[in-house]
């Protein structure tokens, strides 16, 4: 054989070689490489939205808390439903002290929630000098409860300067003793 034709047949060999290593070694290595980038970026991406999905369920978490803490501090301002006497005691004794006549007091009918509060309205008449009524309404919002003013009708009175009548409506908020 002629070293021209040895030459030859070693390199249409290594040809051969190369194509079947290629072929069956190399492609599927890089077939089953390529799949794995895929599973590991399809992970990767499903943990990113686990942390995502985390970090919110951290903030729902502070959110719940805080959440919580402002209902404490609400039904910490909410006395029993027992204690409406000392409510109307203490609305007359600073009508008292602000120098604001008593007309009337009346209970009106009590509106009661699902949400776990009483709600009593009072209908108030009371007659005095304006600046008397507008220390007696800053005095009535210090008072460490939840309340509401919901209608209010002044009048003046005729012939006195300064003196007016003042009907309105104040609810009060109970905690509900059933729940």
């Amino acid at each position: 054989m002629s070293s021209a034709l040895r030459k030859f047949i070693l390199f249409a060999l290594l040809v051969v070689i190369s194509y079947v290593a290629y072929r069956y070694m190399i492609m599927p290595a890089n077939q089953h490489l390529s799949e794995q980038r895929i599973r590991v970026e399809t992970k990767l991406n499903k943990l990113q939205e686990l942390e995502k999905a985390t970090a919110a369920a951290k903030d729902l978490n502070e959110q719940l808390e805080q959440l919580e803490e402002a209902l404490a501090f609400f039904e910490s301002k909410l006395p029993p439903t027992e204690e409406i006497d000392q409510v109307l005691q203490d609305v007359t004794l600073i009508g008292e002290n602000q120098g604001v006549k008593r007309k009337s007091i009346r209970r009106m009918t009590t509106k009661e929630s699902n949400n776990g509060y009483v709600e009593q309205p009072l209908e108030l008449k009371l007659e005095g000098n304006f600046n008397s009524f507008y220390s007696f309404l800053l005095e009535l919002e210090k008072l460490p409860r939840i309340m509401k003013i919901r209608e209010m009708n002044l009048e003046k009175k005729d012939g006195e300067e300064g003196q007016i009548s003042a009907d309105f409506v104040v609810s009060i908020f109970f905690q509900d003793k059933t729940s």
